[in-house]
């Protein structure tokens, strides 16, 4: 937690990061780098991460299949971004933890789902939020983040029974690579779900659709938009969105750092005032 007797002190808990041993202590540097010093990057991140899994045909078919992105996006969009933040909040072995994870489990349970699609779904959660810090994050990320987000979602996939997770950050970052390059397909699927969840991102602003979809397209690597079906967006619109956000991050650099946490009590619109009058067990397809 961040020094409360220093007003101004920016990098006090990045040199809490780096006291800390990344394998030993990865729960805790995680809830410090998502929670006090890139909260709003990690939720972007994820936003993003998330969208890059709708491009493999596998994951898109089944998400087709439940109908869950066509009814209710907003409420599993909600779901998995809040179970998620239980697990760094409060721990994967804390009681809410356990009960998030139980959630989890029950959920992808019902379901005939492939390893190699776990294991790629949650290696977004590792790689995304990281390589979104590195290009908008207003200070760069240290070894011990990255080592620290890889040792706290390979102990959320183990306790998910997810087999084989690579033993080493860069064996399961090579990992990603590849899975992408042999399985990001145009599918009509991918479209679908791709269509939903733009509908969704839109659904947040106060502005027109259509702009709001450039932006959202423009933020898009090539693949995925291959893989969508998605128009490529005009180069100086993509320039103009990366430059936004670095702004943004010069901004974040002379502002006094987080005091609190800002996980689970982020403002959500399934479940109002989340996490009073909540548990874990709540979340989720009935």
């Amino acid at each position: 937690m961040a020094d409360r007797s220093a007003p101004f002190d920016r990098f006090a808990i990045r040199r809490r990061i780096t006291s800390l041993d990344p394998e030993r202590d990865h729960a805790e540097i995680m809830r410090l780098s998502s929670g006090y010093e890139f909260p709003w990057d990690y939720v972007r991140a994820l936003e993003f991460a998330l969208f890059r899994t709708y491009c493999v045909p596998s994951i898109s078919a089944l998400l087709a299949k439940t109908g869950e992105f066509e009814r209710r996006p907003q409420k599993r969009y909600d779901d998995t971004a809040l179970l998620m933040a239980e697990l760094v909040e409060h721990g994967y072995d804390s009681p809410r933890g356990r009960e998030a994870l139980r959630v989890v489990n029950r959920l992808h349970g019902r379901y005939d789902i492939s390893n190699d699609d776990m294991r790629y779904v949650l290696s977004t959660f590792i790689f995304d939020p990281i390589e979104w810090i590195t290009k908008f994050g207003w200070r760069p990320l240290t070894d011990h983040e990255r080592l620290g987000a890889f040792h706290f979602y390979r102990a959320v996939g183990a306790r998910m029974g997810i087999k084989d997770l690579p033993a080493t950050y860069e064996a399961y970052r090579a990992f990603k690579r590849e899975y992408e390059d042999a399985n990001f397909t145009y599918s009509d699927t991918n479209r679908a779900i791709g269509r939903y969840t733009l509908d969704l991102f839109c659904s947040w602003y106060p502005v027109p659709r259509a702009l709001t979809a450039k932006a959202v397209l423009a933020m898009l690597d090539g693949p995925m938009l291959t893989a969508f079906g998605f128009p490529r967006q005009p180069r100086w619109l993509t320039t103009a969105a990366h430059t936004t956000l670095r702004l943004r991050a010069t901004a974040l650099r002379h502002l006094p750092p987080r005091r609190a946490p800002h996980l689970t009590n982020a403002k959500n619109r399934t479940y109002p005032n989340y996490p009073t009058g909540y548990r874990p067990t709540d979340l989720g397809a009935p």
